[in-house]
């Protein structure tokens, strides 16, 4: 399981801290933890346990599992990010949760078959090239505008 060390955990948390503009007393109240044993956690001095970075993730309102993910508790999964801000958004109804998921896979389907084309278009192309280039006569007769090939 890759995950930061201790450290950056700490770091990590302090970020997320910050970019919620809290601050950390308010942070150890929210997550029910004292001070100075968050503080401890921020400067990497302590690791803490899947319950406490549940209850950090639910102050930050971010998601439990991203925290899992960065303490090496959890392997992190393609895409679950996005799927896990979604599902863990505690102001969005089950059924709007299940729409932007529906939304957000049917763009990663476009993306794969529009990755898949792409490929798709490149390997035509580098066929036709290689069919002009191995008749010279047939590109320089094209290239001089009769339209006809010997």
């Amino acid at each position: 399981m890759a995950g930061l060390s201790v450290r950056e955990l700490g770091d990590y948390i302090r970020e997320q801290r910050r970019t919620a503009q809290v601050s950390l007393r308010q942070l150890a109240r929210l997550a029910g933890v004292s001070n100075p044993y968050l503080s401890q956690i921020e400067r990497g001095l302590r690791k803490p346990s899947a319950e406490i970075l549940q209850q950090i993730a639910r102050a930050l309102r971010i998601s439990a599992e991203t925290l899992y993910v960065q303490a090496g508790i959890l392997d992190e999964r393609a895409g679950g990010d996005v799927v896990t801000a979604i599902e863990a958004d505690q102001v969005l109804g089950e059924r709007q949760k299940r729409v932007l998921l529906d939304i957000y896979r049917s763009f990663l389907a476009e993306n794969a078959e529009n990755t898949e084309n792409t490929t798709a278009d490149t390997a035509v192309n580098a066929d036709a090239t290689d069919v002009v280039g191995s008749t010279p006569n047939a590109a320089t007769t094209l290239t001089e505008g009769t339209g006809t090939c010997p």
